[in-house]
């Protein structure tokens, strides 16, 4: 099956070399694949012939939904001993160097054609790392406002996926195309503004003026809509049957638009806060 998700299509290449060595689709019943036959399959290879090739099970929604709760408890426990360890003189430091190090690692693993769960893992673990120190800073300002900031994230993500779920909104060519082309055009705006700030150059899309406000809605709902690519991308890769180690690559998917989402939200409600 073609896709017009990049990402998706040097997955399902991947795939089909993996079927090409001897993996079978699925079989009408969801039950897993078969290799193909060859003579002597069970049996010591007759010469001549090759033996048998591995099973190769491809993935399921399950294996989604398992490996998207893994990384946000392990996200969940990095960030709180991030913000129990750190010292407080040093939360500007861990912030960045989080940070940075996610970036590049979130950079590998996008573009990387094959699934490797030890660098999704290490992924979460850094941006635990991050999250947490963007969430003692904000709380230590405001009380209160991570849980309300997480609460939000995680209303936003249900309330996506039954929207998805009921072809309110559909992952069509054009709207795939559209969000990829938004999301670049945001990571580029925010990674020169972050470079024109670290030069003390302010652009007013980070202090809370009404640019801000607007910039970081703005945020909010490209976030909220990335998860629609997320799911399309599960869905997808389950028709295409990536094998089962590939559902890392889409829990990873979705673990970087709820944290993007969480980190936008929180900062837009520290907007409203008020100076106290």
């Amino acid at each position: 099956m073609k896709t017009s998700n990049p990402v998706l299509a040097r997955l399902g290449q991947a795939a089909e070399r993996e079927r090409a060595a001897g993996y079978a689709p699925a079989g009408p019943y969801g039950q897993p694949g078969y290799p193909q036959q060859y003579p002597g399959a069970g049996y010591p290879a007759a010469p001549g012939y090759p033996a048998a090739p591995p099973t190769v099970t491809p993935m399921s929604l399950d294996d989604v939904v398992v490996k998207t709760v893994l990384l946000l408890g392990i996200l969940g426990a990095s960030a709180a001993a991030a913000w129990v360890l750190v010292p407080d003189a040093l939360v500007g430091v861990a912030w960045i160097g989080a940070a940075v190090v996610g970036l590049v690692l979130g950079m590998i693993i996008s573009f990387s054609r094959m699934a490797n769960p030890a660098l999704v893992v290490t992924y979460a673990v850094v941006e635990g790392v991050f999250v947490g120190m963007v969430s003692k800073a904000f709380e230590s300002l405001y009380d209160g406002i991570v849980l309300q900031a997480t609460t939000a994230t995680f209303g936003v993500f249900f309330l996506m996926a039954m929207l998805y779920k009921a072809r309110v909104i559909r992952a069509t060519p054009k709207f795939v195309r559209g969000m990829i082309a938004v999301m670049v055009g945001l990571f580029a705006v925010m990674l020169v503004n972050l470079v024109l700030a670290l030069f003390g150059i302010e652009t007013g899309l980070r202090d809370g003026s009404p640019l801000a406000i607007g910039f970081s809605l703005v945020c909010i709902v490209v976030a909220s809509l990335s998860f629609v690519l997320s799911f399309h991308e599960v869905e997808e890769g389950i028709r295409m049957g990536l094998p089962q180690r590939y559902s890392w690559v889409a829990a990873f998917g979705i673990l970087v638009s709820l944290v993007w989402l969480y980190i936008e939200i929180l900062r837009l409600l520290s907007y409203f806060q008020g100076d106290d």
